[in-house]
């Protein structure tokens, strides 16, 4: 009963304490922040670190919370106390989720969702950094989805500390910079230019995870061998419509999503997270777009079909 009763009571918290930052976000900002540390002295950096703690599980905005301690405490000292309040708040809401609501969701999950999770946790402190190093998803929200997972509280811990760290550098430095210009430091156009060239750094890595996270090309003659085993493989016809029925056919099972639309139809793959994906369509080119889009979105297992359905009926192999 009393365990009832703490879920209940600490439920209750996290709903008001998000909707009053929610209605409050306004009020919130880098001034009073500074005002708060400076007041606090010695104890300023703790002070700042818990608040970006509970900022990260109310759903404050990770990003003033970023720029401001930059400009508090410079680039060095900004990393880390922002780095370490961050996870600090992220394995407090992983925590809290896990605590409230994993076991109910393990017992009510099914279908596509389970698959999912069970992807996500198989790939484990990998997911992890992958969507650390790729943010596809709100950071607050994320936190508390992967508390409904069985993975790791230690691998996310570290995990999460790890690859976090290139967009704090770079989103502290920016803050710092930003006081700089304010206060006419200076070096100034030195600094900007750096925090413009670590900016550029964060928004690189998007497609360099999906490059690396794409797997090698596929032939046609390895791509028929798994589908005569039956093994667990997705052939993703990227042509259009009208050519998946057109004059080349399509392999058999295949599924049709055009290269256009795979954008906004990524939902129709959710279940294949984390299992492999065979992307074909009339030749090469289409297929890696679409390789690097799926790869970009997280899904871990994307192999391009070398040669496309040309190579396939070269081989006369079966289409419909």
């Amino acid at each position: 009963m009393k365990g009832k009763l703490f879920r209940y009571a600490l439920l209750l918290m996290v709903i008001v304490g998000i909707t009053l930052a929610v209605i409050y976000r306004d009020l919130f900002d880098a001034a009073a922040l500074e005002q708060w540390v400076d007041e606090a002295g010695a104890a300023g950096p703790v002070l700042f670190m818990l608040v970006y703690a509970l900022g990260t599980v109310f759903f404050l905005p990770g990003s003033v919370l970023t720029l401001a301690g930059g400009a508090i405490f410079g680039p060095v000292l900004g990393t880390f106390y922002n780095l370490t309040g961050a996870t600090l708040g992220a394995t407090l809401a992983f925590l809290i989720a896990r605590y409230l609501a994993a076991g109910w969701v393990e017992r009510k999950t099914g279908g596509r969702l389970k698959q999912l999770k069970e992807g996500v946790e198989g790939e484990g402190w990998r997911f992890v950094a992958f969507v650390r190093l790729v943010p596809l998803f709100p950071f607050n929200l994320l936190n508390y989805a992967l508390g409904l997972t069985r993975i790791k509280l230690s691998h996310y811990i570290i995990a999460s500390y790890l690859c976090m760290l290139p967009g704090a550098i770079a989103y502290t430095y920016l803050g710092y910079a930003g006081r700089e210009a304010v206060a006419g430091g200076e070096g100034l156009i030195q600094k900007i230019m750096l925090a413009l060239a670590l900016l550029a750094v964060v928004g690189f890595l998007p497609g360099l995870i999906g490059r690396l996270r794409r797997g090698p090309m596929m032939t046609v003659e390895s791509l028929k061998q798994r589908l005569d085993d039956h093994a667990d493989i997705l052939v993703l016809d990227v042509r259009s419509t009208d050519e998946f029925i057109g004059e080349q056919g399509h392999i058999t099972n295949a599924v049709n999503i055009p290269l256009e639309e795979l954008a906004s139809r990524l939902d129709e793959l959710s279940d294949r997270l984390e299992h492999p994906i065979a992307i074909v369509c009339r030749t090469d080119r289409r297929s890696a777009k679409a390789a690097l889009l799926l790869a970009k979105k997280g899904f871990a297992d994307v192999h391009v079909v070398k040669g496309g359905m040309t190579d396939w009926n070269r081989k006369a192999y079966p289409v419909e």
